[in-house]
């Protein structure tokens, strides 16, 4: 489907996460599609985050403070009127295997990756259910697979996809919320993950599609899940990974080989 470049005109979008990487390439990809979109993160941007000629606002917060999730949004709602689109872009994790750093760094990679989103998302439900809008999580393939050396990361991403589709169910009709279940993306961060080029280029090589997302790609599937063209689409996990992995066993197999 070929959407119009400016499907979410005069629509105001929240993005968690924004400054930087796929939650920066998800606040361009809103603001090409004609939205007006305020990233919130604890640190601003290095650079403005804009396309199209225009250019995200900014507003600090801590998504896992309570009161701080409530300001965010009654200051969305005193500069725009309204909200109709919630990304749940913020998370993230440093390799760390279980058995190392405690419970408690654990515990706060969980925070970060699924209470915060639910945080966000319960102090902007009285705006998008005005505007009935909608709620975008960002979820990851860790959430689906054993992720050894990010198993607390998985566990958040599994969780939040339950918690997307059962908030579909308690807020139909008026809020949508879907999930965006992403694979790789190459980000300026890639490197801490998949080494030096020649390490990207090997990890991309795995992937169907014969390379890693661009944080442009995780956007346009973004623009549609909020816009009209997904107006009966909620509680649905789209995945954008390229075609996932191929499984470890028809390589390791010593039989039905490709010539």
């Amino acid at each position: 489907m070929e959407l119009d470049g400016r499907v979410l005109d005069g629509r105001v979008a929240v993005v968690t996460g924004g400054t930087r990487g796929v939650g920066a390439g998800i606040a361009r990809s809103f603001l090409e599609a004609g939205a007006q979109v305020v990233l919130c993160a604890r640190r601003p941007p290095k650079e403005p985050v804009a396309a199209a000629g225009r250019e995200a606002s900014y507003l600090p917060a801590d998504l896992r403070d309570p009161a701080a999730a409530e300001g965010l949004f009654a200051s969305v709602a005193r500069r725009h009127g309204r909200l109709d689109c919630l990304v749940n872009n913020a998370g993230g994790t440093p390799y760390r295997p279980l058995g190392e750093g405690g419970a408690e760094r654990h515990a706060r990679i969980v925070e970060l990756n699924l209470l915060a989103p639910m945080t966000a998302s319960l102090a902007a439900y009285p705006l998008l259910r005005a505007a009935r809008g909608s709620v975008v999580m960002i979820g990851s393939v860790s959430g689906t697979r054993p992720s050894p050396g990010t198993a607390a990361y998985g566990a958040a991403k599994a969780g939040l996809e339950h918690l997307a589709r059962s908030m579909a169910v308690e807020w139909a009709p008026e809020v949508r919320v879907n999930t965006l279940v992403l694979g790789m993306v190459r980000t300026e961060l890639a490197h801490l993950h998949y080494g030096d080029e020649q390490g990207i280029a090997a990890v991309a090589a795995t992937v169907p599609l014969g390379r890693l997302a661009e944080p442009a790609d995780v956007g346009a599937a973004a623009v549609f899940l909020a816009s009209q063209q997904a107006q009966y689409v909620s509680g649905a996990s789209l995945l954008v990974h390229g075609g996932g992995e191929r499984p470890a066993f028809l390589d390791a197999a010593t039989v039905n080989k490709e010539a």
